[in-house]
């Protein structure tokens, strides 16, 4: 899918025992070993660390950039839809999670064979759909946190801030000359509409390339990056000079924002963060 390949681009643990047999009328608990997790899904990846277990993941993904501690902690390895099994199975993992949409056929197939225990779950890009894959997760690792995790999201989502007219919100994935527009069932749009404006474009699925004619259509009063698709696209002042942009609303009230990229995809735990942080910057004032 090519919402997955565009992602990968931008690039208290809970102590389980196990009962000894009873020796001289005594019982005693023996502390089962640490899991070895291999997480294949960013938004997978915080949820494991945020339910504690962050120490078990001895691998992930190239979405997987939160927490970045990680990154001395864990093995990356690459992107679901090239990864190479071989890689995976040398770190010996006792459990692999991966979003399903993703995952590749073939590494699938691999990995099934492999006899290694695999969860492939279903991530749905809304409130609801992040506290199912949290609770399904936490079922999963044999953890009861999975609420708190819940309550932190409502309670950022209680803050955003009413706005009186949805600003209408072009999502562009940029790589230099690389231009990409978000359209429905992107985390893009859903997280858009969470926070209080509307995707401007909704006559496809996925992302599509960004032309002149399209932009000038779609009319958007807010252009929305990824921070380092910002950057490579020249700043603000090189947004400013692609073509059709200074001929909408947002080129013309400089209304061109950017947000990190793993908080705004991953929809996991930090969803009302994500939320609260989109919301703030479509009601700010216009440069």
């Amino acid at each position: 899918m090519l919402t997955a390949l565009l992602m990968a681009s931008f690039s208290c643990k809970q102590e389980k025992t196990e009962t000894a047999p009873k020796q001289n009328n005594t019982e005693t608990a023996k502390p089962a070993e640490k899991q070895r997790i291999v997480s294949l899904s960013g938004g997978i990846t915080e949820i494991i660390s945020a339910l504690g277990y962050q120490s078990e993941i001895v691998g992930t993904d190239v979405t997987s950039t939160y927490p970045e501690s990680l990154k001395t902690t864990a093995t990356e390895l690459g992107h679901v839809r090239s990864m190479a099994i071989e890689p995976v199975m040398a770190l010996h993992p006792s459990l692999i999670l991966a979003n399903k949409k993703d995952m590749n056929p073939e590494l699938l197939k691999k990995l099934e064979a492999s006899g290694t225990k695999l969860d492939l779950l279903e991530q749905e890009y809304s409130v609801q759909g992040t506290k199912k894959l949290i609770r399904q997760v936490a079922e999963i690792l044999g953890s009861q946190d999975y609420r708190k995790l819940d309550e932190k999201i409502d309670a950022d989502l209680a803050q955003l801030k009413p706005i009186a007219r949805k600003p209408k919100v072009l999502f562009i994935y940029a790589r230099g000359n690389n231009l990409m527009v978000a359209g429905k069932g992107t985390p893009m749009a859903a997280l858009i509409d969470i926070a209080g404006g509307e995707n401007a474009v909704n006559d496809f699925d996925d992302f599509k390339p960004l032309t002149p004619e399209a932009l000038v259509k779609a009319n958007p009063d807010v252009l929305l990056f990824f921070s380092s698709g910002l950057q490579s696209a020249g700043g603000i002042d090189g947004v400013l000079k692609t073509p059709g942009v200074a001929e909408t609303t947002a080129g013309k009230e400089k209304r061109i924002v950017a947000m990190d990229g793993g908080l705004m995809s991953s929809f996991g735990p930090r969803l009302g963060q994500a939320a609260l942080t989109l919301n703030a910057l479509l009601t700010e004032s216009p440069h």
